[in-house]
């Protein structure tokens, strides 16, 4: 077995190759070449690294490494971007694998952090005198296994009562709502305004995490999602309310997983909760297709996640070290850190 490093400005040289391997693990359309090209060229730094394990002559591992300081590496790991960059086939024991890719990368490589993987795509390693594991969230998801009757049903009183006044309210004044799906990459510039209004009027404008046609945000959430609907893997949820876009779901799939990325909605009308009533006519749609086998949330489990769902999964962690004196003295500086009371950011811990 072996690891070879390149430039991440090759990205697209081995992106047939990335591929192969991430849809060898069903489930994982966001860390497919489409999702991930848009992301570097937004928000790398171009200095990150793309390492490739192959194994008679097959790619049984890869990831996109920064630098986060002197002799430790980490996973690409920007906000957008729900699992960490690293794929394997499931065969792949992760400690010797970063062991042997710590040999490999440039200078003294000390250390290697895996972020936000999924405990159903790379199984955790036992904590040992080299590798640490973390809990980091757990995430939500829905089986598709059993008709919508049955999955609505077995929904909460609460979700079901205030979906059916909302909808008797809106009738009551003459609302006509519909939901629209789009999957044609020429409509997806006019569908990130669209989501940008909406974005921008609520509180994510206050602090400018909202998504704009001319920020960085919507220039990569444009592109991944043009990307994807030419591969037939992208659907574009909008809610109406008679002419007026209320609520909207960002999603991309896979033949396995859809996964909502990114919700909005029109605050001006919270009172009927437009997001709910898209979601209850998405899924019901969903339901009724039976093209995927679950609906993944991919964030922290929110109380309304669990109106939806009583499944959660961990989301973990890894960090492996090349010497054991390395584990020790980072425990150390955690040690005097607390004892200071001086919080540690991430990357300064073995936390990674």
């Amino acid at each position: 077995m072996t690891w070879t490093i390149h430039p991440v400005n090759r990205f697209a040289e081995f992106s047939d190759q990335w591929d192969t391997l991430v849809r060898s693990r069903p489930g994982t359309p966001i860390l497919e070449s489409a999702f991930l090209q848009p992301l570097v060229d937004t928000f790398g730094q171009g200095d990150e690294r793309l390492c490739l394990h192959h194994h008679n002559g097959l790619l049984r591992a890869a990831a996109i490494l920064q630098s986060r300081r002197k002799g430790m590496w980490q996973t690409f790991q920007p906000s957008q971007l729900p699992l960490g960059a690293w794929i394997s086939d499931g065969n792949v024991d992760l400690a010797s694998a970063c062991r042997e890719l710590m040999r490999q990368l440039p200078g003294l490589s000390l250390g290697i952090g895996l972020t936000q993987l999924d405990a159903r795509i790379q199984a955790r390693p036992d904590d040992a005198p080299l590798v640490r594991t973390q809990d980091y969230i757990q995430t939500a998801w829905v089986d598709i296994d059993r008709s919508f009757d049955v999955y609505w049903e077995e929904r909460g009183k609460n979700l079901k009562q205030n979906t059916r006044k909302q909808r008797n309210k809106l009738q009551t004044e003459g609302v006509v709502t519909r939901l629209e799906c789009i999957t044609d990459a020429k409509d997806v510039s006019k569908a990130i305004a669209d989501y940008g209004l909406l974005e921008s009027a609520g509180w994510k404008s206050a602090d400018g995490t909202a998504i704009h046609p001319d920020n960085a945000q919507g220039h990569f959430y444009r592109k991944m999602l043009e990307n994807f609907c030419q591969l037939g893997q992208a659907r574009i949820y909008h809610y109406w309310f008679d002419d007026k876009v209320v609520a909207m779901d960002l999603c991309v799939h896979d033949d396995a997983v859809i996964v909502i990325l990114k919700t909005a909605y029109d605050e001006s009308f919270k009172s009927v909760s437009p997001s709910t009533l898209m979601r209850q006519i998405e899924f019901q749609l969903l339901f009724d297709e039976k093209k995927f086998k679950r609906i993944e949330f991919y964030g922290k489990v929110m109380e309304w996640h669990t109106r939806w769902t009583d499944n959660a999964r961990p989301v973990y962690h890894a960090n492996a070290y090349r010497h054991a004196l390395v584990l020790s003295l980072l425990d150390l500086r955690a040690t005097m850190r607390k004892s200071t009371a001086q919080p540690a950011t991430v990357a300064e811990t073995d936390h990674a």
